[in-house]
């Protein structure tokens, strides 16, 4: 059964070609990881079919794994009260064997150890066979965000006689399903070798149909490939501009503006305007304009010219913050929005503003 994964670019209409993929007529599996992802992915579904047929699953991809694969595995052997996704590694030296290397004192299951545990406990013939038996397709979007166990699995569900379709772009990987100790710590090191780790599991490596943006204009993608390193190409000849502010009165104009996304390292909910951080706009295509507001080390990384030389994961989401506009992108130092922070509101609930001389990062 063919088995492919395509790698794309942001905005190239990687949820599109799943979405087109699907027929109502065959009974289709398609995973995400956010819930914003899977939003999205909905709306799309809806758009084509006039809603989601019934022979469709839509499903994050942990609740999936709890609700087709769990309970019915484990359900008398293991009863679970749902998933624990408050911390990675809360007893990493409880041995495998034992229900709490994989529960906590509520029952619980980690969500970074319910991978490892369908496969340690021998479970991943009996997953393979429900796919098989309950759906025609599988689909599987951001695929680029699967790791630590839940990448081992995935490589273990390539297997199934079950056609497989997965898409993703590798430089979105601002975050992973799971981390646990060191499995797969550097899985997303080198594209080269992740690729790799698809070709030999037999999956057909697909790098090339989806490397232009529908969505970013040429300016947008030249400054990505000159300043952030990674190649994108488009088809859009649509007219825009990437623009430096380091004036204050023209930083407040941009703040003021309600149709201009701020989008923030991090901790955007201190300013009381229209933002998001860079790493939960992924999915997001609906912006005419950004302002892309860079933090202490970009800014420095900025200044010097060239190349920006950036940690992985923070160029990663600078990649995907610039690359959510239709036209024009403003980066705006964020010392320059640094007194519309917001502090502890009054005793009667009014936020008020907090004075702040110098932000720090």
């Amino acid at each position: 059964m063919d088995k492919r994964v395509v790698f794309a670019v942001a905005g190239s209409g990687k949820t599109t070609r799943i979405v087109e993929s699907l027929d109502p007529g065959k009974r289709c599996l398609v995973l995400t990881y956010t819930e914003q992802n899977l939003l999205n992915l909905r709306r799309k579904v809806e758009k084509r079919f006039g809603g989601v047929p019934q022979t469709m699953v839509l499903s994050t991809y942990f609740a999936f794994l709890h609700s087709f694969f769990l309970r019915p595995l484990l359900g008398l052997s293991m009863p679970s009260r749902g998933l624990n996704f408050k911390g990675p590694d809360l007893f990493p030296m409880i041995r495998e064997e034992r229900d709490d290397h994989y529960m906590d004192g509520g029952r619980r299951f980690y969500y970074n150890r319910v991978a490892k545990l369908i496969v340690k406990r021998g479970m991943v013939d009996d997953a393979r066979r429900r796919i098989e038996k309950y759906f025609e397709l599988l689909c599987i979007d951001e695929v680029q965000d699967f790791g630590g166990h839940d990448f081992n699995f995935l490589e273990a569900l390539f297997a199934a006689n079950v056609p497989m379709l997965l898409v993703g772009d590798f430089h979105q990987n601002t975050y992973v399903t799971s981390h646990d100790l060191g499995v797969n710590k550097n899985l997303h090191a080198d594209y080269e070798r992740y690729k790799e780790r698809f070709a030999v599991a037999g999956v057909v490596v697909d790098p090339e149909s989806l490397v232009k943006s529908h969505r970013s204009a040429p300016v947008v993608c030249q400054f990505i490939r000159d300043r952030i390193g990674i190649h994108i190409e488009t088809h859009s000849a649509r007219e825009a501009s990437v623009s430096f502010v380091d004036d204050q009165r023209e930083a407040d104009q941009i703040y003021a503006r309600a149709d201009v996304v701020k989008l923030f390292y991090q901790k955007h909910s201190r300013y009381r305007c229209r933002s998001q951080t860079w790493g939960d706009s992924k999915g997001e295509d609906h912006y005419d304009e950004v302002c892309v507001v860079l933090n202490d080390t970009t800014l420095k990384a900025y200044r010097r010219g060239g190349a920006m030389v950036l940690a992985g994961i923070t160029r990663n989401k600078l990649y995907v913050a610039l690359s959510r506009s239709r036209g024009n992108v403003y980066l705006v130092p964020e010392k320059l929005f640094a007194k519309h922070i917001w502090g502890e509101p009054d005793a009667d609930g009014t936020p008020k503003p907090k004075k702040v001389e110098k932000l720090r990062r």
